[in-house]
């Protein structure tokens, strides 16, 4: 029995996810999130590249192509979620509404469908969106039952709109083979709620001295969980303060209105007191910005949360330096250094990245594979340098196949009693140790300093040694632990970097020093320094 995966696309850099799978005689398209679907059209352009095609999510790394898909074959049928469906136009926003044909099928949750003779879908809720699916897919033959998950973009725990994926619910499904994200690789988060009280108190901190906050972020997802922290959060609470919202991140609130009974009991409740977004009312104030009053923005502290495509320049009035930008992190890749040139051509001082994560770190990642067991693991969705630190855990290289292809590999997935763990990954690498007196010198080969970890090994230049048994660990020291190991012993005096208004999330934000932009040390200087409001307080108390 065939059971293979041809991805076309794995997401690795943004690009999307598209993969075709092989169950027996049938061909099944999970997502269409390329923006270009020419590799899907065969040469006989009337025949379609699959049988049907499951979508999980509406974001549109996952759903872009959609319609280009659907236009180049009509009778294709496409599935989703019925909350994705009403969402999915969202993706064209270009387009006029009713010229957006009604193309996806709407699929009930935790109800087998059978497509085929003996191929059936389930959906079960995988938090991440409203709407987003796991997909189980079941091929049955006279043998035996084949079983696939694909999880789309998940997220086991609760945000402020969506519930997290039930992992109850799945704990007896032992899947085959699973397809899963790793967008967060092994990374660890902090818990949720305390990833919004940073944000939520970073915000609270800027506008209490006088700065507006600009933050671009996707039009579904992140930016109506924000508008949702920002009204619930108590640092906020009656707060007199007007948080715009404008391009498709309004539509998206619009859109989440349409979506009420869906939400969670809690978001339910929220509404019958008060608007979810829209409200000039209640304070803070949430309101949708009008072209006409864009000029007036940042004469007085407020909150813009705008698409992340568009010119942010067009914000900055009457002063460019009253603004902060925060920017939603990007695993494996620097979401400030996109936005560098921008910003500094419109003089804007502050631009720094926050963590409100809707996508699972590496402990839940694994948390999920060993609830479900399978025999084959194939993970997309992130960086090849993130997949590969999953693919090389041993927890999970001594129980499961694993895959992690990228676009164009085949992947064939072959079904047994017994597991046959194939060959692990190298991670084992010869250098040079050459001892000079007190001065110890290691040489690497170009496999470690050629890998982009390692331009972020020791950000300080600084590594740390340490006995493992018998085995020494070698580790790059970043610049936070070195700010949180020397902030206690840099005297309140002291003109250096630690000690300055300019230095934030590790890097100096003064345009005037020769420094800016760059990651600095603590107990670094420049000849442009000025105190911090800390330095500045402890200077006070001394002088007394």
């Amino acid at each position: 029995m065939d059971l293979e995966c041809l991805p076309y696309s794995v997401n690795h850099a943004g690009e999307g996810i598209c993969l075709l799978l092989r169950m027996g005689p049938y061909r099944i398209l999970l997502d269409c999130g390329m923006a270009d679907i020419s590799s899907l059209l065969t040469i006989n352009k009337k025949i379609p590249p699959a049988d049907l095609v499951l979508c999980s999510h509406a974001h549109p790394d996952h759903a872009r192509g959609l319609l280009a898909l659907h236009k180049a074959f009509p009778q294709l049928p496409i599935y989703a979620s019925e909350v994705t469906t009403q969402l999915l136009p969202l993706n064209w926003s270009e387009l006029e509404p009713k010229k957006i044909p009604s193309f996806c099928q709407a699929l009930p949750w935790r109800s087998p469908i059978e497509f085929h003779d003996g191929l059936c879908a389930e959906l079960f809720p995988a938090g991440h969106l409203p709407g987003a699916a796991a997909i189980r897919l079941t091929y049955t033959t006279l043998r035996r039952s084949y079983t696939l998950l694909y999880t789309g973009d998940f997220f086991l725990s609760n945000s402020r709109l969506v519930e997290g994926l039930p992992l109850d619910s799945l704990r007896g499904i032992e899947p085959d083979i699973l397809i899963i994200e790793g967008t967060y690789g092994t990374a660890r988060h902090p818990h949720r709620r305390q990833q919004e009280n940073q944000l939520a108190e970073r915000i609270s901190r800027a506008v209490s001295t006088g700065k507006s906050i600009l933050m671009p972020v996707p039009a579904l997802g992140l930016g109506q969980e924000i508008l949702m922290l920002l009204r619930s959060h108590h640092l906020f609470t009656g707060r007199d303060l007007d948080i715009w919202v404008d391009g498709t991140v309004a539509a998206g609130c619009d859109a989440y209105l349409e979506l009420l009974p869906h939400l969670p009991a809690s978001v339910q409740n929220f509404s019958r007191h008060q608007p979810l977004f829209w409200d000039e009312r209640v304070r803070p104030r949430v309101r949708r910005l009008q072209s006409e009053q864009v000029t007036q923005l940042g004469k007085t502290s407020c909150i813009v949360l705008t698409d992340e495509t568009v010119d942010l320049s067009k914000y900055f009035h009457p002063n460019a330096e009253a603004w902060v930008v925060l920017l939603p992190q990007r695993p494996g890749r620097s979401a400030i250094e996109d936005y560098q040139i921008q910003t500094k051509n419109s003089g804007v001082l502050s631009v720094e990245s926050y963590l409100l994560a809707q996508h699972c770190d590496g402990p839940g990642t694994t948390q999920l594979i060993h609830n479900l067991r399978p025999q084959h693991v194939v993970f997309v969705h992130g960086s090849p340098t993130y997949l590969a630190d999953l693919t090389s855990l041993e927890e999970l290289q001594n129980r499961y196949h694993l895959h992690s292809p990228n676009a164009g590999t085949l992947v064939e997935l072959p079904i047994g009693e017994t597991f046959l763990q194939p060959a692990a990954p190298e991670t084992n690498y010869e250098g040079e140790l050459t001892e000079l007196g007190t001065i110890v010198t290691i040489n690497l080969p170009d496999t470690i300093t050629s890998d982009p970890r390692w331009q972020n090994f020791a950000d300080t230049g600084l590594v740390e040694a340490r006995w493992q048994g018998e085995e020494l660990v070698l580790r790059g020291l970043t610049q936070r632990e070195l700010l949180t190991q020397r902030s206690d012993r840099l005297p309140a005096d002291l003109a250096c970097c630690g000690n300055c208004r300019y230095m934030r999330g590790q890097r100096c934000r003064n345009p005037a020093s020769p420094l800016f932009d760059f990651k600095v040390t603590p107990d670094g200087y420049c000849p442009v320094f000025e105190p911090s409001s800390k330095a500045e307080r402890e200077n006070g108390d001394n002088s007394n």
